[in-house]
């Protein structure tokens, strides 16, 4: 697919599909196991390796990355849940780039793709330790599959789901 560039302060946006083993992942990969560790205590690095790359590679998945200047600022994933549903993974902004809306921008692109490969619905999970994610989640549409009134840390994993419309293709 062609990378579409956007504007971003003096630095256009370009959205690029890519694979797990490209050298611009990295920073996503590396950010995000830190931070993990850090909100858990535990290494969380391996929990990021638990899927096979190949899981995330068309058709059935997808990880894309925003560029700005040539490097990673922002990302995500899905992969195949179900036949009809694509589970969001790895929503990333790098910690320089975030509170610019940057990861509403990686969710409404994954959620674009996944409807474009016929998903009617996104499952994800968040940690009980992000209530960034929580929030971007319930900002943008997602419905939680979980008590919001409880103790985050009592419920574990936090699960949302979203039904997603096909692509208006035009025909009539």
């Amino acid at each position: 697919m062609t990378p579409v560039a956007e504007p971003y302060g003096q630095t256009a946006l370009t959205v690029v599909r890519t694979r797990v083993t490209d050298p611009l992942v990295r920073p996503l990969l590396r950010e995000l196991g830190e931070e993990y560790s850090t909100r858990y205590g535990k290494d969380a690095h391996g929990e990021l390796s638990r899927y096979p790359a190949e899981e995330f590679t068309p058709p059935h998945g997808v990880l894309l990355l925003l560029l700005r200047a040539g490097a990673a600022v922002a990302g995500g994933a899905y992969r195949r849940l179900d036949a009809g549903t694509a589970e969001l993974k790895r929503i990333w902004t790098h910690s320089a780039h975030r509170r610019r809306g940057l990861a509403r921008r990686v969710v409404a692109e994954l959620e674009r793709e996944a409807a474009l490969r016929g998903y009617r619905r996104i499952y994800l999970t968040t940690g009980p330790r992000q209530p960034e994610a929580r929030s971007l989640y319930l900002a943008t549409g997602y419905t939680p599959l979980f008590d919001t009134s409880a103790d985050p840390e009592s419920i574990g994993p936090l699960p949302f789901e979203k039904h997603i419309a096909a692509p208006d293709t035009g025909e009539t």
